[in-house]
């Protein structure tokens, strides 16, 4: 088996696929108007309007409801990536800190309200772990 994406559904999806654009410099591929996808070398970040969900399941999934992922994004300098989405990003939930297991983690909502951690490995065991 292998791990493909994750999907957020959004009642606005321009605004959400525009932020995601933004906040990761990573150009969405729309497959029409309900659905776009970030396409990273390692997992795919997949976009979907609500209208989409009824063709799954009518009511299987709700907008800005989300409160237990995490969407998490390995990035070159997180220090770096925190001066550039100062300004942008209206909801940090805590400044660049560095976490007991050795990433530095930064932590902030999008539009909907999702949460998002662009991290940095800095100790050994966390740099040899994210070599790849």
């Amino acid at each position: 088996m292998n791990f493909v994406s994750i999907r957020i559904i959004t009642g606005d999806i321009t605004r959400l696929v525009d932020f995601y654009e933004r906040a990761t410099g990573v150009s969405a591929t729309w497959s029409n108007e309900d659905f776009a996808e970030l396409r990273t070398p390692s997992a795919t970040l997949a976009i979907g309007s609500t209208r989409t969900v009824p063709l799954f399941a009518p009511g299987s999934a709700r907008p800005s409801d989300n409160h237990s992922v995490i969407l998490e994004f390995l990035v070159d300098d997180v220090d770096s990536v925190h001066k550039n989405l100062t300004g942008f990003v209206a909801d940090f939930v805590n400044e660049p800190t560095t976490m007991p297991w050795g990433n530095r983690a930064l932590l902030f909502r999008d539009p909907d309200g999702n949460l998002v951690n662009f991290f940095t490995p800095v100790t050994p065991d966390a740099i040899e772990k994210f070599a790849r």
